[in-house]
Formats: structure tokens, C-alpha cells, sequence
């Protein structure tokens, strides 16, 4: 008798960490992926652009794969789409919204032409294979088109949730779905990967609305320009900034390149609507002041960003005064709480009035709270359960609530990224690993920087840099010049002559004592004078900066 197959879920990424969500589910000789996401770097990554997943898995079994399912179109979610299909070309589905901005994207990467990208509604089952069929179902999210994924495999009906919320009052279109969830309930639900974003919040998620209302108090008593910083991709945030500014006569302009091509999207797919007249080009700002709204990007303090540019006076466009009111409408993603910090503290020295979230309810959460997380699971009554969207601590917790709801602990898996859990309709184990881990963008180039060009960033950026150059007769084997050295990111030459002139010295000792040994090669030569250096430096001051030893040979 043949052995049945079996179900894997395969998490590559989303879990322990906040982005680059990615899942794979296999059943046979077939694969569906549930989005492809990325990472911003973390502060012991400098210099890298963003962090991707490691496919590594997915380019083995390539010929498997039947599809990409989005589940909506945040940049933790879709980010990391052009590097994979630049190595596996697949069609791509997912809501109006997602593959609109799913094109802008591959269009930035030439890959518009060769990517079948299929735009699916609300209620569409799209078979994938001959084993997976995938229903979209409606949820609330800050991004319009959110959706759950309804896949039936052989074995049973696995739902994910992505990320979302349930908002009775959204601005755009239906609440989430609950009557289809609960209908799939009804059915019989093998699994469901919930998201954890939220899960030590008591409660529910207020409503998006809620936000539209606070915005309209805010401007309708300010005679002061106001900056209004947020998520380029929170369309319904925008939207409710434009109806607010347009309901008090003001002008809008927006900065930020993330920013004005969603909003340039979202218009042209009729998910924003913006009353003639209202919005302004940037560059015309000077003509409105102080009557107008700018809606830019830089929250989360992102170094690059439009508000940090603003607060550091680095904007080509914007300067920031006391004259202006700068509304952040954001909570800090885990990790950028002191970049945030900073950004506030400038535009304060500045003497602008700042309103965050610790002074008012300009942000609403786009991710379910306690009460929302337990009423999906109620609703679904899954036999197993997968907390997925979160760090270590969030999954945990979320294991623990859906006890609270009647799913047994057994039947909870609190996985990491590239664990395999196999499935059939009555059990489900971990059965091992895959790979799973890290890639980095830095600039055109991916996956060049690893943990030995980090080591080395770090240690410049912490020591800095010693070079020493020297140059040898070919001849005579004798040093032609005195050893010059070159100081980056160390000391300062010009304050510290002692202390580069006694760096010369050891480094000509340890030169001479080599070239008079009968085998003497480059190698031993550099690193003689390397290691001769760095003892001095460190016996003179505790510090072990970075030294590259160059020898020159005439």
C-alpha cells in the first residue's frame, strides 16, 4: 500500500521577526507560496538596504511552484517579489490594489513584461495545480484589498489570515468577511496561520475611522501649516487626511517617493478620491503657506525619508519651522523606537509643535487585538493552529490564547523560519528543517554582503581604520621609504603625531626584521607588520582599529 501524502507547511520567514513574510505550502509535487515579503535592516547591519529570504529551498523544488497568493500589498509582504521572480518566473495573484502596486514595482525592475500577475475579486477560487485551490476572502487591514486565503489541499482546508483587523466602520468598502469564515468553519478547517502583530493588546482595534475623526478636530482649529507623517501604503489614512483638509480649505502636497506613487496608484484605481483643486504640487508650496497639508513619509525615522530630512533641515522643499504643527501618525515598528526618538527631538529644537501618539489618537493599528484573534479561531474552529506574524513572544502568546478559545496545546506549533510541518486530515508534527535565513540588498548587489563584510563594518564602524604603506626595493630587499600611515575613522593625525609617528616605527622594525630572514615571503611580511602594529595601538590606547598593511614593491 502506498504511503499517503502529506500536507507541509513551510515558514521561510514572518516568524521571530516583523516582515518579510513568507510561506510555502507542499503536497506532492506541487508548491503554492503565500506572499514574499522583506525586512528592513536591523542596527548591526549598516549600510544594507533591505533584508529578503533565503530561497534556497524554494529554487530546488522551482519546477513544483504554481503560484504566488498575496494576501495585500504592504512592502513586508510584497517587498521581496522582483528578487524572486528575477530567480523563479510565476504567476502572482492577489486583489486590484496588491497587483497594482505589485506592477509599479516590476516595472521599477524591468520585469512588468514577463510576470503573469492576475488580478482576483472577493469569493474567486483559483485552482493551483492539481491539489491546491485558493479562495480570497475580504478582511480589514490599513491597506484596502486585504485578504485571507481560503486553500483547500487534499487533506483539508487550511485558511491564513494575513494581516488584518476587524473594523466595523472602514472607510473603504465591507467589513472583514466573518459569515464566510464562519461558513468555512462549518465545513471543517484542518489549520489556520493567524497574525500575532497584536496579540498582548486586550480588546479590539479601534476603527480607522475613529482617526478621520481626530484629524478633522486637529485642522479645524490650527492656523499653523501641518506635516502629517505616515505609512505611504495606509490609503485609507491618506484618504481621511485629504477629507480633512479639504473639509477645512486647505491645499495637500505630498513628499516622499514611496508615498507619491501610491497615492498616484491609489487615484488612478479609484481607491483614493481627492476633490479638484485640492491636491498641490510640491513645488508650489511657497504660493500657499501657511494654508496647506503635506503628507509625507519617515514615521518610523527611517534615515533617508522625507520627515527626517524636514526635522534634520536636509529637505530640498520643506523647511520645517515654528510656524508648523508635524502630526506623526504612526506607532514605532519594534526596533526604530530611538530613531523616532530623534526625529521627534529635532523638529522640536526646531520649536515646531509635534503631536504623537503618546499626546493624542492619531494611529489606529491595522492588526487584531486579543478579542478579535479569538473570535477567527471561534469562528474557524480549526483543528490545528499556527501563530505566524510575529516575534518569538507574540507566537508564544498566541498559542496561549487560542487554548483559552478550546485548542488544545498538542495541537498548537509555535514554529521558526524553515521548520516543516507536515499534516494529514487527523495529525500534524514537525517533520525537520529547511533553509531558512537572511539575504541582504545593499544597493544592486544581493546576497554579496554576509556576516564577514558585517564583521568588518561594524569593526570600522566601531575602531576605524589604520593603513600603513611601505615600500620595498625589489632588488636590494631593503625599505626604499620611511612607512607612511593613513588614519580614517581612528585618531585624527594632526592630534596625535606621537602616537603615528611610534606606528611608523614599529611598522619599519617589523619590516627590517623580516627582510633579513631567509624566507621571507609577502604574506608572513603583511602580517608580521599587522600584528606588530596592532599590539602597539592597543597597548597605547585600548582601541583596535582595522589596520590594512600595504606594501609596495619598486
Amino acid at each position: 500500500m502506498a504511503k499517503a501524502k502529506k500536507l507541509k507547511i513551510i515558514p521561510l520567514g514572518g516568524l521571530d521577526e516583523i516582515g518579510k513574510n513568507l510561506t510555502a505550502l507542499e503536497y506532492g509535487n506541487e508548491i503554492i507560496m503565500v506572499d514574499c515579503g522583506m525586512a528592513f535592516p536591523d542596527d548591526d547591519m549598516p549600510g544594507v538596504d533591505m533584508v529578503i529570504n533565503d530561497i534556497t529551498y524554494l529554487e530546488k523544488n522551482w519546477s513544483k511552484i504554481k503560484g504566488i497568493f498575496l494576501t495585500h500589498g504592504h512592502e513586508d509582504h510584497i517587498g521581496g517579489l522582483p528578487y524572486f521572480l528575477k530567480a523563479i518566473n510565476v504567476p502572482v495573484y492577489g486583489t486590484r490594489l496588491t497587483i497594482g502596486l505589485v506592477e509599479h514595482k516590476l516595472k521599477e525592475h524591468n520585469l512588468l513584461s514577463s510576470v503573469k500577475l492576475v488580478r482576483a475579486k472577493y469569493g474567486n477560487v483559483i485552482n493551483a495545480g492539481q491539489n491546491f485551490s485558493v479562495e480570497f476572502v475580504r478582511t480589514n487591514h490599513s491597506i484596502a484589498d486585504s485578504a485571507a486565503l481560503a486553500i483547500k489541499t487534499p487533506v483539508g482546508t487550511v485558511i491564513h489570515m494575513g494581516d488584518f483587523k476587524i473594523d466595523t466602520t472602514p472607510i473603504v468598502g465591507d467589513m472583514i468577511d466573518l459569515a464566510r469564515l464562519g461558513e468555512l468553519g462549518k465545513e471543517g478547517v484542518l489549520a489556520v496561520l493567524s497574525d500575532s502583530t497584536n496579540v498582548e493588546r486586550p480588546g479590539y482595534a479601534m476603527s480607522e475611522r475613529s482617526v478621520g475623526e481626530k484629524f478633522e478636530q486637529i485642522f479645524k482649529g490650527c492656523n499653523k501649516r501641518i506635516i502629517v507623517a505616515t505609512f505611504a501604503s495606509n490609503v485609507h489614512r491618506v484618504q481621511q487626511i485629504i477629507d480633512a483638509a479639504a473639509k477645512n480649505g486647505r491645499k495637500v502636497a505630498v513628499s516622499g517617493r514611496s508615498m507619491e506613487n501610491i497615492v498616484e496608484i491609489s487615484i488612478l484605481l479609484g481607491y483614493m478620491k481627492v476633490p479638484e483643486g485640492v491636491l498641490i504640487n510640491i513645488d508650489n508650496i511657497k504660493k500657499y503657506r501657511p494654508n496647506q497639508v503635506i503628507i509625507t513619509t519617515g514615521s518610523q525615522g527611517e534615515p533617508m525619508s522625507a520627515l527626517t530630512r524636514m526635522a534634520f533641515s536636509d529637505h530640498r522643499k520643506v523647511e520645517v519651522t515654528k510656524d508648523d504643527l508635524i502630526i506623526i501618525s504612526a506607532t514605532p515598528i519594534p526596533g526604530n523606537e530611538k530613531s523616532v526618538s530623534n526625529v521627534v527631538n529635532e523638529l522640536f529644537k526646531i520649536g515646531a509643535e509635534v503631536i504623537y501618539k503618546s499626546l493624542a489618537e492619531v494611529h489606529v493599528s491595522g492588526h487584531a487585538c486579543q478579542e478579535e484573534l479569538k473570535l477567527i479561531l471561534a469562528l474557524t474552529k480549526p483543528k490545528f493552529f499556527i501563530p505566524v506574524h510575529g516575534e518569538h513572544r507574540h507566537l508564544v502568546l498566541h498559542k496561549e490564547l487560542a487554548q483559552k478559545v478550546g485548542i488544545p496545546e498538542k495541537n498548537s506549533f509555535v514554529l521558526s523560519n524553515g521548520q516543516v510541518l507536515e499534516l494529514d486530515s487527523k495529525t500534524a508534527k514537525i517533520a525537520g528543517t529547511v533553509p531558512a535565513g537572511k539575504i541582504l540588498v545593499d544597493g544592486l548587489g544581493v546576497g554579496d554582503v554576509g556576516n564577514i563584510v558585517l564583521r568588518d563594518r561594524k569593526h570600522l564602524s566601531q575602531d576605524g581604520l589604520i593603513i600603513v604603506v611601505v615600500t620595498i626595493s625589489h632588488d636590494s630587499k631593503e625599505i626604499v621609504s620611511k612607512p607612511d600611515v593613513i588614519s580614517r575613522g581612528f585618531v585624527y593625525v594632526r592630534e596625535a603625531e606621537s602616537l603615528i609617528e611610534g606606528v611608523k616605527h614599529v611598522a619599519g622594525e617589523s619590516i627590517s626584521d623580516c627582510l633579513g630572514k631567509r624566507n621571507m615571503d609577502w604574506s608572513t611580511l603583511k602580517s608580521s607588520m599587522k600584528a606588530s602594529v596592532a599590539k602597539y595601538i592597543y597597548e597605547q590606547t585600548k582601541r583596535s582599529p582595522m589596520i590594512l598593511p600595504i606594501i609596495e614593491e619598486i
